[in-house]
């Protein structure tokens, strides 16, 4: 009995061993290309450094900027994106040029009189380091800025150093491909709306299939996240933006972000961004909100009309992922179609193509209208799988 006692124990033993190493190997701490410095200080040894960042741009609670300089790197430029280099910027709202009160360092915005570094502004630079946490969706502007950044790089001889964040939005691949007529800021590539991809992944795609200007190449070095994989739930630490303050929101934002050419409101204006959607229609829903002046919303639309639609905060968005189900709805819920949307081309410019426009008039629904994009989104998810960087 005493042996037969010994030999449970030494298997229990042996079980609790396996499901601690076990355990051990699920929970190795994630890590951002920003964070493992050791990979990348050699390459900026003796070298002038301009940075692409934001408050977004931080290993733990420190700025990039800050612990590079900390290190001992010359940093000269800070390319500021849309919403600043400190992120309280509103969506479009014009980003000046100025200097960082904490470091002195010129601040020079790609979301002003330029969205492309000019040659001036390179001048003096050897390398060119892009650390901005993304959202995996085609018009987010973050990675256009990158786009600009590594095509002036690759035209005046400049290196780009990309630091890797995680997608949150990088579990799955969705929504219409980018018809490149339809080419702007918020689409430059040939991506579908949700892309899949890291930063990293993402401009290693761009810089080989030839999608720079002139099918000019950049010298592109990617530091990739350790411990990553795509599967991985990713809960951003910060806000990336103004109106998208929560994983919800980042979430919802594929699939509302269209309504921003319509008459129908997002939430900008209300603690709920990119989670309520409605307007002054009572037919919308009946939810009720109303928009005001709050900071990184300035004059939202609808301003102080009660608005009506949907709460979407307890919808499980990353279940549901990608749906035009809320704009097919809404259109035809529409008293008067044509005044559904504010602008045409805005509304086109964010889906990719004029395509989902005219399906909308004509009464498909969301069956029929993913079938005509399948054909191209079953393409790039085949080309994706070139550029992946870590497991899916």
């Amino acid at each position: 009995m005493l042996h037969f006692s010994k030999n449970i124990l030494l298997f229990l033993t042996f079980v609790s061993f396996i499901a601690c190493a076990t355990v051990k190997k699920e929970t190795k701490p994630l890590k951002t290309g920003a964070e493992q410095t050791n990979l990348y200080l050699p390459l900026l040894q003796g070298k002038t450094v301009a940075l692409v960042v934001n408050h977004t741009s931080v290993i733990k609670q420190t700025h990039l900027a800050d612990s590079l300089i900390s290190l001992g790197v010359k940093i000269k430029t800070i390319f500021a994106p849309e919403h600043g280099f400190r992120g309280t910027a509103d969506a479009g709202e014009h980003v000046a040029n100025g200097v960082d009160k904490k470091t002195g360092i010129a601040i020079v915005s790609l979301y002003g009189s330029n969205k492309k570094p000019t040659p001036a502004q390179l001048e003096g630079i050897d390398i060119v380091i892009f650390d901005i946490q993304d959202v995996g969706v085609r018009f987010y502007t973050y990675t256009s800025t990158m786009h600009y950044v590594m095509e002036a790089c690759a035209e005046n001889g400049k290196a780009v150093l990309i630091l890797d964040r995680p997608n949150p939005n990088g579990h799955y691949v969705d929504g219409p491909v980018l018809d490149r007529k339809f080419a702007s800021f918020v689409g430059l590539n040939p991506v579908p709306v949700v892309h899949g991809c890291t930063v990293g992944e993402l401009a290693t795609m761009i810089n080989e299939e030839g999608w720079l200007k002139n099918q000019v190449k950049a010298n592109l070095t990617v530091i990739k996240c350790l411990n990553y994989k795509h599967s991985t739930p990713y809960t951003l630490p910060i806000a990336p933006s103004p109106n998208l303050p929560n994983l919800q929101s980042i979430l919802l934002y594929p699939s509302i972000c269209f309504f921003e050419g319509t008459e129908v409101s997002v939430g900008r204006g209300t603690d709920k961004q990119f989670q309520v959607i409605g307007s002054v229609n009572p037919k919308y829903g009946s939810f009720t909100f109303t928009p005001e002046d709050k900071p990184g919303a300035k004059n939202p639309p609808l301003k102080g009309k009660l608005c009506y639609g949907f709460d979407l905060r307890q919808v499980d968005a990353r279940k549901q992922g990608f749906t035009i189900k809320y704009i097919i709805d809404f259109y035809q819920k529409a008293e008067d179609k044509n005044k559904f949307y504010i602008n045409t081309a805005s509304f086109d410019r964010l889906v990719g193509s004029d395509n989902l426009r005219k399906q909308l008039a004509e009464g498909l629904t969301e069956t029929e209208i993913r079938k005509t994009w399948q054909n191209d989104l079953d393409n790039y998810k085949t080309l994706r799988k070139k550029y992946l960087l870590y497991a899916e």
